[in-house]
């Protein structure tokens, strides 16, 4: 016996033909692999900032620390190649020049980066680049350096390089060398970044040197 319809209504009309269905699964494929590259791209918070691999090439997996001499910044990292990556620095806490550290972005960031050495290769130097802008060199006026102003920095260190330089103008750079970091071993680098006019975000370029000969 065939029981009515409630209402009336057909119940072909509660159901999707078999290529609406297709369509609507190759439409939501690319949200969900959106969704699952993002999880991966993390975003780790320490201090008055947070830190960010999404523009590739390298891998957070750990901070801790608000930005003090005493209590730094650390970033752990794994980098697969010899290439240039760019580390993404964001305020997450209001700005005020030489507040607070850890309730503001202050301008006064201590900071240890721990790299390990996924990329089959030694590395005998080891380059740090700021920049305002992503791909422009950061000069004077912007305020933003290696602690530029002190012309005998003593909390610059490494514990893989022997000898660090400095360049500014037009860049701000760091060059560790005098050095060695082999592949799967992990190097640690400390040192002081300065900006008098806090910005919202900022970069710090990190490349690693392979032997050219």
């Amino acid at each position: 016996m065939r029981i009515p319809e409630p209402f009336g209504f057909s119940s072909t009309r509660f159901h999707s033909p078999p290529g609406r269905i297709c369509r609507a699964l190759l439409l939501a494929l690319p949200l969900a692999l959106a969704n699952a590259h993002a999880d991966e791209q993390k975003v780790w918070a320490a201090g008055a900032y947070s830190f960010s691999d999404e523009l590739g090439g390298f891998r957070i997996t750990g901070t801790s620390g608000v930005g003090t001499k005493d209590d730094p910044i650390v970033i752990t990292e794994e980098m697969n190649s010899a290439t240039p990556v760019t580390l993404t620095i964001r305020t997450t806490k209001p700005i005020q020049p030489f507040g607070t550290a850890g309730e503001f972005a202050n301008g006064l960031m201590y900071m240890r980066i721990d790299v390990l050495n996924n990329s089959g290769q030694a590395w005998v130097e080891f380059q740090f680049e700021l920049q305002e802008i992503l791909d422009q060199p950061s000069v004077f006026g912007d305020g933003l350096s290696f602690d530029q102003r002190n012309k005998t920095p003593d909390n610059i260190v490494s514990s893989s390089f022997a000898d660090f330089d400095r360049d500014f103008e037009p860049y701000d750079r760091l060059l560790f060398k005098n050095g060695k970091i082999d592949p799967l071993k992990t190097g640690r680098f400390e040192f002081l970044i300065t900006d008098y006019t806090p910005r919202w975000t900022f970069y710090l370029v990190q490349d690693p040197r392979i032997p050219t000969g």
